[in-house]
């Protein structure tokens, strides 16, 4: 039979991003499946699929016999010879698809395995790209925005930015361009679905090892994120060499690196603390930017610091709503009360 598919093929190839082989596989795939209301006897089923020339079969190949006991396999010789005249007994002959019923069921029974396989190649192909990725920023373009959904392209391929997962009083529109991090690749029903946030802290450990270079190359080590998106974050980092400051390094020359990483996150503050495995000292330091004068383990059991500070430190020190102190509490893992100095 001859079939005029090719073109079809290469231009379905070309919008969904798919091989053609995998298109081909799916139409004898679907042409398998359909012709089995001819081929009831469970045959084994050959396709020769060319769209390229335009070449298209459906045949069982079966043994011609006296007295058939497997119609799977055996056909009565009369039969064969009605395909094949001059066929003997015991020899094969091709049982071929009438081309009117190959016609309607390549017409029919194709368009629906042929849409599901191509479904699954793209979920495939989205999966093999983006699972490998998680944590990655990538880049996109706002397509459209739904009650709690915001959907970016990236690489032609739509990824879900949750409404939760944005900043806090961040405005989007159609068009935008907009930077997150790769949180999940999830297959469902609907398709695959690469999740990306903006809110994470994983976010933000990849936009410092974009910015600072010492990062990125394994020298200073972020031990440890915390953040209140949109208001303050709070960064963990330790060097492995002795004679680079985490800090300076990761703050940058007037305060340029980190100020770039702030833009981006919308004005959220980012404190970047050094890290330390004495509790006393990391908790001092967790609470940057206030000044702390003692701090004492009040219980062991309950993880309980309590943190004394100068009069006009206390405000800085608990942070606008508690910010300040429930982040440096959720960094060191032991919950932080503050205290105001006892005047002289």
């Amino acid at each position: 039979m001859k079939v005029n598919v090719w073109n079809t093929i290469l231009q379905l190839s070309k919008e969904r991003g798919v091989e053609p082989r995998v298109i081909i596989q799916a139409i004898e795939e679907s042409l398998r499946v359909a012709s089995s209301k001819f081929f009831s006897q469970k045959e084994n089923v050959q396709v020769l699929f060319k769209p390229e020339k335009g070449e298209l079969r459906v045949y069982a190949v079966k043994r011609a016999a006296e007295k058939p006991k497997n119609p799977a396999e055996e056909i009565s010789l009369a039969d064969a010879r009605a395909i094949r005249p001059d066929v003997k007994e015991g020899e094969t002959v091709e049982v071929d698809l009438p081309s009117d019923t190959l016609g309607r069921i390549a017409a029919q029974a194709a368009k629906q395995v042929i849409y599901q396989k191509v479904r699954d190649a793209e979920q495939d192909k989205v999966l093999n790209e983006f699972a490998p990725r998680i944590g990655e920023i990538v880049t996109g373009v706002v397509r459209r925005i739904e009650d709690e959904v915001i959907i970016l392209e990236v690489n032609r391929t739509e990824v879900v930015l949750p409404v939760r997962e944005k900043l806090p009083f961040e405005e989007v529109r159609r068009g935008d361009l907009v930077k997150a991090a790769i949180t999940q690749v999830l297959r469902s029903y609907q398709g695959p679905q690469v999740i990306v946030s903006r809110s994470s802290p994983r976010f933000l450990a990849r936009l410092l090892e974009t910015e600072i270079p010492e990062i990125a190359n394994g020298t200073i080590e972020i031990k440890d994120i915390v953040r209140q998106p949109g208001d303050r974050a709070k960064v963990a980092v330790a060097s492995r060499e002795r004679d680079i400051d985490p800090v300076g390094a990761c703050i940058g020359v007037k305060g340029n690196r980190i100020l770039a990483i702030s833009k981006e996150l919308g004005g959220e503050k980012v404190d970047i603390i050094p890290w330390s495995a004495d509790l006393v000292n990391y908790a001092k330091a967790a609470l940057s930017p206030a000044k702390v004068d003692r701090l004492q383990v009040v219980s062991r059991t309950e993880k309980a610091l309590l943190a004394i500070v100068p009069v006009d430190q206390l405000s800085l020190a608990i942070g606008k709503k508690g910010i300040n102190v429930k982040l440096a509490s959720r960094l060191v893992g032991w919950k932080i009360s503050i205290k105001q100095e006892d005047a002289p």
